[in-house]
């Protein structure tokens, strides 16, 4: 049996296991994760999506099996097709469709993985909700107001937060102001190098850059994405609460 990482079993074999052991009536499962890219490192985790006929709802959970922590995603087919269309469809991350869609049927390919891993490709090849104008608004003046802190930071650790901040805001928008499939936390510049590795590349130097100092080489950067879109938004800016967000007094 093939050792994976510090002497663990490989995490196919893992979440095999944990099927059987854990999930014994489950229908089908899929095995995902950094593994499946070459790019595992010993605190890298098991994605485990484990589909049963029928489940009274779904739900999350984290645990550790053989020395790999595990994150298990439990659905039936109507509870995935939800997840796809009307969670990661909204957020604009297709994470779960992606873990179908990537991952190895376990304990073995058969009808109804294939039917899942079709409807999970579909998701993938289609488009999130477009983000309407009013978002975009107010995304620009948000990625504005980050960039505005950065020109002048107090010090480097308060650099380094405004520069992460950048990276999760600035990767949200260009993805989805451009009508992508977003990402977040350090899937941002993997999805933006498979997207255009052009820009991926961009994107990685000048951030690096950034957190060694170069701050107006990111702020250039932003201007330069938000450009047709825009631009920088802070003149003029306004947003108008609902009228119902108002409490009576209490006096």
């Amino acid at each position: 049996m093939e050792s994976y990482l510090n002497n663990r079993r490989h995490p196919v074999d893992v979440a095999k296991e944990i099927l059987k052991s854990k999930f014994p009536n489950a229908s089908i499962g899929f095995a995902a994760g950094s593994f499946q890219r070459g790019e595992a490192t010993t605190s890298s985790d098991i994605d485990l999506v484990v589909v049963f006929e029928k489940v009274e709802s779904a739900w999350r959970e984290s645990f550790l099996f053989e020395g790999w922590p595990i994150e298990a995603f439990v659905h039936d087919p109507e509870t995935l097709n939800y997840f796809f269309q009307a969670v990661d469809g909204k957020d604009g991350v297709p994470a779960l469709p992606a873990m179908v869609f990537e991952g190895t049927a376990i304990p073995a390919p058969s009808e109804l993985s294939f039917k899942l891993k079709s409807r999970a490709e579909k998701v993938l090849k289609g488009k999130p909700e477009e983000w309407p104008k009013e978002t975009i608004y107010h995304e620009r003046y948000g990625i504005t107001n980050l960039v505005d802190d950065l020109r002048d930071p107090r010090n480097n650790l308060e650099a380094h937060i405004i520069i992460a901040s950048l990276h999760e805001s600035l990767g949200d928008f260009y993805f989805r102001a451009n009508g992508h499939w977003s990402a977040s936390s350090k899937h941002i510049p993997r999805r933006m190098v498979k997207l255009d590795p052009q820009m991926g590349k961009r994107w990685i130097q000048t951030f690096e850059a950034a957190y060694q100092g170069e701050h107006l080489k990111l702020i250039n950067f932003v201007e330069e994405l938000l450009m047709p879109h825009g631009g920088l938004l802070f003149d003029t800016y306004k947003r108008v609460a609902p009228t119902t967000w108002r409490l009576p007094d209490g006096e």
